[in-house]
């Protein structure tokens, strides 16, 4: 690490032009390219991926996707002429813009199912040449403004569809600039320096700006989620400018203790930049554990990630330290310059808050870790009636265009008291196709909707339509319930085990069930039956990772523990907000509704890579210490107190960068967004500055112990490099660390090397 950061120093024009130039690059090609993401989640194999595969067999069609033009007349019948002739007008307008294959309208000849039964509600079915993901933007915001001129009067006109949906999310990169801003505000409180401050953020977003132009190649490649470079970015934000913090805080201190700018760069490289490959590694074996699952868009989510944290990585070790010795000791603030100047290097005590909380910690461990872990139970318990399901335009924001079309379709128009529009099933229709061979398959298919009408859950069913060669026959069937509820997977579950065996029982027909709640379902059951497999996975090598480094057993099994704990409360909190609503259309997050079924695996990877991040910052520096001394106590009281600080501050920038992301109008992004923020909060307030502490005190000297056969068999590693202040003494200073020159006192011999970093007792 020593000589790649002696390389960028040396040559720091070199190591800035090659990031930017990889950047520029990059970013071209990608603007060359286009977008090719997916939003295809299906899981092959599956019942309901079968049942898409016949139909798309069977019935050959456009590949645009469609939007709905949704209206409702406050004032009588949609079949009104005044009505008629409005919408005809508009749907003829529609129907003539570019980019629309064709207009299905409820006053053709064949449109009268797409007119409620109160005849107050109507909808027609745009569909467009390409899809939705490919359409401009300006395309999409005339159908709008289309619609939105022909409502008044007593009609509304609302638009719905994935389409529509793409002109509610955030404009540009709100979220982002947010975030950013944020963390540079935190930087500078945090370093009193505007140049240090901004390096970081420099940094930060140069990298990820070059792996998300890189995750736009890689979806030309491979498939990668629609989501992926949104998550991309707000982890490698998040990482990203934590990592350039710790080094800069290593940094600083080099330049306060009297190193040149150059040696004070290059320790902090050699030194924090070891630990934050560490944690970096840590990261993407977490997220690669998501290549176990072998589903392929989240093979995707899973490289594209990894690939944002190796570039952070990567430009925090080598963009960094060229951009430091840029900037010379305008990294130290004008009046740690100025002090530095009048009285020269002198020793670096923790004191102030982080020294007092040490103290306070060690004192009391018993209390601190009983309070520590009601928090996160509590916090966790919402996560035992998780449901995973299909979330849709249903949970979007009030006042958006998409959630009122959604509503107008299930339930009318505001005073219908449930009785208006089609029916809450309508949205999420379910889809039951079946191959036919023979005639006694045919006639069993025509007996279906019969036999299927009144059942428990079925609002309606039929009529059966045949493919052009009659081979496949498809029958809707619309739930009384809406797509993301638990009837309604109930009723999914009903229509496999009971209702259609039954139906069909003596023949040779086999009906498949499809649609979006049984694709949903389906999807969420792989997920679950591979989720322990992949804990597991992640766990295990989390563990040995932290085994070979900190060569303990207690240190690793305490940090799957905590990981554990961390994730399961914020999973609490993301059912409390998004399943149960709480504070949902408050935060303009929508309404309440399932989780989907993908997040708990994606969940898992990053915020088991992120604890460990704070796992090895906070543990590294006591590790550090114990060598040294022996004594557990005073190894956990200073590391405490020298890193409580940094990774505060760095917790404070994670959460902030977050939390933007609430703003993406996106409600995967957002519970992504509020998730990691939660698990960061908790991790960095009450795990590592809290709970871990106060177990490692009431562990003592256990929380080192490893096998002396294992000791023996393991290969050596080290996090931090030795410190160049270590090394060099500063001329014409003391040494600052007691006992400096001599050998470590051995572990187990429990002696106590005093001096400078000791934290007073009397501090408390």
């Amino acid at each position: 690490m020593a000589a790649i950061a002696r390389w960028c120093i040396t040559h720091r024009l070199a190591a800035v032009l090659l990031w930017l130039a990889a950047f520029a690059g990059v970013a071209a090609a990608a603007a060359v390219a286009g977008t090719a993401y997916s939003t295809d989640y299906d899981v092959p194999g599956t019942e309901s991926s079968r049942a898409v595969a016949l139909v798309e067999e069977g019935f050959p069609g456009p590949t645009g996707e469609g939007d709905t033009v949704v209206w409702h007349s406050e004032r009588g019948s949609v079949r009104a002429p005044a009505v008629r002739e409005r919408m005809s007008g508009l749907l003829d307008e529609v129907s003539a813009l570019d980019g629309v294959a064709a207009v299905n309208s409820p006053y053709a000849a064949d449109g009268a199912d797409r007119i409620s039964p109160d005849g107050r509600t109507a909808y027609a079915g745009i569909v467009f040449d390409r899809p939705a993901g490919d359409l401009p933007r300006s395309q999409i915001t005339q159908v709008l403004k289309a619609a939105e001129a022909a409502s008044g009067d007593g009609l509304r006109v609302e638009v719905g569809g994935p389409a529509a949906g793409l002109t509610e999310s955030s404009p540009g990169h709100l979220a982002e600039a947010v975030g950013v801003a944020v963390a540079a505000v935190v930087l500078f409180l945090a370093f009193g320096s505007l140049a240090a401050s901004l390096l970081p953020i420099a940094t930060a977003l140069v990298s990820v700006g070059t792996a998300y132009a890189g995750i736009v190649l890689l979806g030309h490649v491979m498939t990668v989620a629609d989501f992926a470079p949104m998550l991309g970015m707000l982890i490698g934000l998040g990482v990203g400018i934590d990592y350039a913090l710790f080094i800069v805080t290593r940094h600083r201190r080099g330049l306060r203790s009297g190193l040149p700018v150059a040696e004070a760069a290059r320790n902090a490289v050699a030194t924090t930049g070891r630990a934050v490959v560490f944690a970096g590694a840590t990261v993407c074996i977490a997220l690669l554990g998501m290549l176990i699952l072998r589903l392929g868009f989240l093979n995707g989510v899973a490289i594209a990630a990894a690939l944002t944290v190796v570039l952070t990585v990567a430009a925090s070790v080598t963009l960094l330290p060229a951009l430091l010795s840029y900037i010379g000791p305008r990294a130290l603030s004008g009046r740690e310059r100025r002090q530095l100047a009048e009285h020269g290097p002198r020793p670096e005590l923790p004191t102030g808050f982080a020294a007092r909380w040490a103290v306070f910690v060690e004192r009391r461990p018993k209390l601190l870790g009983v309070v520590a872990l009601v928090v996160m139970a509590v916090l966790a318990l919402p996560a035992f009636s998780l449901h995973l399901g299909t979330s849709d335009q249903g949970n979007n924001p009030a006042s958006s265009t998409t959630r009122q079309a959604y509503d107008l379709l299930a339930h009318g128009g505001p005073g219908q008291g449930g009785g208006g529009g089609f029916g809450p099933g309508v949205n999420g229709p379910l889809t039951l196709v079946a191959r036919i061979d023979g005639g006694a398959d045919r006639a069993a298919m025509d007996r279906l909707p019969e036999a299927l009408r009144g059942a428990q859950g079925v609002a309606s069913a039929g009529p059966v339509v045949y493919s052009g060669n009659g081979g496949t026959a498809v029958l809707t069937v619309v739930p009384d319930s809406p797509p993301q509820s638990k009837a309604t997977s109930e009723l999914v579950d009903r229509l496999r085990t009971d209702l259609l065996p039954r139906a069909t029982a003596g023949t040779s027909l086999s009906v498949l069930v499809g649609g979006v709640t049984a694709g949903y379902d389906d999807f969420a059951e792989v997920i679950v039956g591979k989720l322990p497999l992949f804990v597991g996975a992640v766990v295990a090598f989390g563990c040995l990772l932290l085994l070979l480094a900190f060569r303990s057993v207690g240190i690793p099994l305490k940090a799957a523990a905590m990981n554990v704990a961390a994730v399961a409360s914020s999973f609490g909190v993301v059912v409390a907000v998004f399943q149960w609503g709480w504070g949902s259309e408050l935060l303009g997050l929508g309404r309440a509704g399932p989780i989907e079924p993908f997040l708990p695996v994606i969940m898992v990877s990053v915020l088991f890579g992120l604890s460990m991040d704070y796992q090895v910052f906070l543990v590294s520096r006591m590790y550090e210490e114990w060598l040294e001394t022996g004594d557990n106590r005073r190894a956990v009281r200073v590391g405490l107190a020298e890193t409580g600080r940094v990774i505060n501050s760095a917790a404070v920038i994670m959460i902030s960068v977050f939390l933007a992301f609430v703003l993406s109008g996106d409600r995967v992004i957002a519970m992504f967004g509020i998730a990691l923020a939660v698990a960061v909060a908790l991790d960095a307030f009450v795990l590592r500055t809290l709970l871990v502490p106060a177990l490692m005190h009431l562990l003592g000297g256990a929380n080192w112990w490893l096998p002396g056969w294992l000791d023996r068999a393991l290969p050596r590693i080290t996090i931090e490099g030795p410190d160049l202040r270590r090394r060099a003494k500063i001329p014409g200073q003391p040494d600052v660390r007691a006992g400096a020159g001599r050998q470590p006192a051995h572990p187990a011999s429990g002696a106590h090397a005093g001096g400078p970093y000791d934290v007073p007792r009397g501090n408390g």
